[in-house]
Parts: structure tokens; C-alpha cells; sequence
């Protein structure tokens, strides 16, 4: 949910009668502003940290707790007092919702974007890969497009804004996991912070795959500028340089370019047997945008963009 939330998460959530938060802040950014946010819901907040409770929003049904024991308690009485109906308004309004704002890529649109190129790389990536992401708009499309299908394999710094997190916390994913596939889903800007960690890769034979969705801008901050101050860019553009390719051969990686669907295709295929770590230069238009939006002083329910 949020800014750059789930465009259905956003919509249903504003229409709740009941909002069951477990160990979130409530921040602004997921929030929006806060007269608009859950106005009519009553609102159940379990942390184990008391202090989070009420910091940030007004709570009907406080919970000070353990959020696993919570979540077993609270799943025991409710299997014991409410009886599943397999159609209620509710499930049918979800549904309804789903199919209007979660459509997948036109499959006779051939072009390599953001939303089309997450939905290939889940196709083609084992159900128990882990993926990690970098900073910025290339975290907000994997958290919007691309689907976990297991339990913590979807690694992010979520708000902390990392930047150059993806790399490093691939690494370690594929020493606590070297059975699975590991692929850091990155933006150039990012990648370039810790890029230098593929001589750590290298020298201490970790492969990984580092799909770097290049744009030659900052990305995030560029939409911004571009939405909201007449396209004054300052400070985003990051020109052409590093060949990510040659820097990967470079450090002894493998590195290829892709630059169509089927390009992106056969590159993830070929990297998923490699020994070695591959980086996957992926161009992409600097004009692309993270959709849906919330703009700055709204709330989750005044989202805007092509989504």
C-alpha cells in the first residue's frame, strides 16, 4: 500500500470496514495524508513494540504482542466463530477489483518495459529463486510486478532507501542458500554504489545474477522532476558509462546486453547455468515512470498514472 503501492490494495483498503495491521508504522508514506486514510474502519493495531501503537494513527482495538502468536490466536478464533461462505459481497467487490486494476501485460505488446519484463523474469526464474532489489523505481516495479510464490525470497530495504543494497544482500542470500538461484534486481544508479562486490563474488565463487534495469538516470528522482517541477532536471543524468558488460568481464563476471523480450529470455537462461556471476545490461526508456502514484499531500485514495 501507499505511494507507490498496489493500485487495488490502495482502492480496497480505503473501502474497509475493518483494517487488521500487524507491526507496520503506519508512515506517511503509506498512509497519504492521514484524514483520508481508513476514515470509516475501524482500525486493530498489534506491535510488540507499545510505543509504535497510536504514534502515527488513532487505533480502535490495540494489541501490544508477538505478531506470530497473534496471527495463530487470532486465525484459531476465527476458524472457530465464523463460517467460510465461498461468495460475499466483500469477496466479490476483491475479485472485481482485481481484474480492473491488476491487468497483465497486452501479450501482443512485444516492447521491453518495466511491467512486461518482471512478468518474463517470473515466468522463467524457478518458483524458490531469491530476488533482492535496489533503490529506487526498479524496487517499486518488482514489489508491483513481480510475484513471490514462496515464503522470504523477495529481499528489499522497504523504506530505509538503501541504495546499492540489492548487490551485497544477493551475496549473502546465495551463502545462506547455494542451491537456490539468486537475482538482484537493480537500477543502474544503485548497482553502481556497490558494483565493486563483484570481485567479491569473483574471488570467493558466489554466483549471482544482477539484472540491471538501465535507464541512465536516476530514476525515481527523475519522476519526480518530471511530474513535479516541469522536467527541471538537476543531478539525475548518469550518461552511458559503465559498459556494465565490460565491467563485469572486468572482474571476471559473465556480462551480456538485452535488449528485446527474447534477448532477456535466452540472457536469463544462459546466466542460470553459469558457475560465475552474470550482469545483465538491460536499456530501458529514462521516460519510464512508477505508476500508480500518490502525489505528495494526497491520500492512497487520490492515486494517479497508467497502471
Amino acid at each position: 500500500i501507499g505511494m507507490h503501492g498496489n493500485p487495488v490494495a490502495n482502492k480496497l483498503l480505503c473501502e474497509a470496514d475493518v483494517v487488521l495491521a500487524i507491526g507496520t508504522r503506519f508512515s506517511d508514506r503509506a498512509t497519504g495524508t492521514l484524514d483520508t486514510f481508513c476514515s470509516s474502519a475501524k482500525i486493530i493495531h498489534a506491535d510488540i513494540d507499545a510505543a509504535e501503537i497510536g504514534k502515527n494513527i488513532e487505533i480502535d482495538i490495540p494489541i501490544v504482542a508477538d505478531a506470530k502468536k497473534t496471527l495463530r490466536e487470532l486465525n484459531n478464533r476465527i476458524l472457530k466463530q465464523v463460517k467460510n461462505r465461498e461468495e460475499t459481497p466483500w469477496k466479490i467487490r476483491v475479485k472485481e477489483t482485481k481484474q480492473q486494476l491488476n491487468q497483465p501485460p497486452n501479450k501482443n505488446d512485444k516492447s521491453l518495459n518495466p511491467k512486461s519484463l518482471l512478468y518474463k523474469l517470473r515466468s522463467i526464474l524457478p518458483k524458490d529463486t531469491i530476488v533482492t532489489t535496489e533503490v529506487g523505481q526498479n524496487q517499486m516495479w518488482s514489489a508491483l510486478y513481480f510475484n513471490a510464490l514462496k515464503p522470504r525470497t523477495f529481499i528489499s530495504s522497504g523504506g530505509l532507501g538503501t541504495m546499492g543494497f540489492g548487490f551485497p544482500a544477493a551475496i549473502g542470500a546465495k551463502v545462506a542458500c547455494p542451491n537456490k538461484p539468486v537475482v538482484d534486481i537493480a537500477g543502474d544508479g544503485s548497482f553502481r554504489m556497490t558494483e565493486q562486490e563483484l570481485a567479491t563474488s569473483v574471488t570467493e565463487d558466489i554466483p549471482v545474477i544482477v539484472i540491471v534495469l538501465n535507464n541512465s538516470v536516476l530514476g525515481m528522482v527523475a519522476q519526480w522532476q518530471r511530474l513535479f517541477f516541469k522536467k527541471r532536471y538537476s543531478a539525475i543524468k548518469l550518461g552511458n558509462s559503465p559498459d556494465f558488460v565490460k565491467l563485469a568481464e572486468a572482474y571476471g563476471a559473465q556480462g551480456q546486453r538485452a535488449e528485446s523480450l527474447k534477448e532477456v529470455s535466452e540472457a536469463v537462461k544462459k546466466a542460470l547455468k553459469s558457475d560465475v556471476t552474470t550482469v545483465i545490461d538491460i536499456p530501458i526508456s529514462s521516460e519510464e515512470d512508477v505508476a500508480p502514484m500518490v502525489p505528495p499531500g494526497c491520500g492512497i485514495n487520490a492515486q494517479v498514472g497508467k497502471y
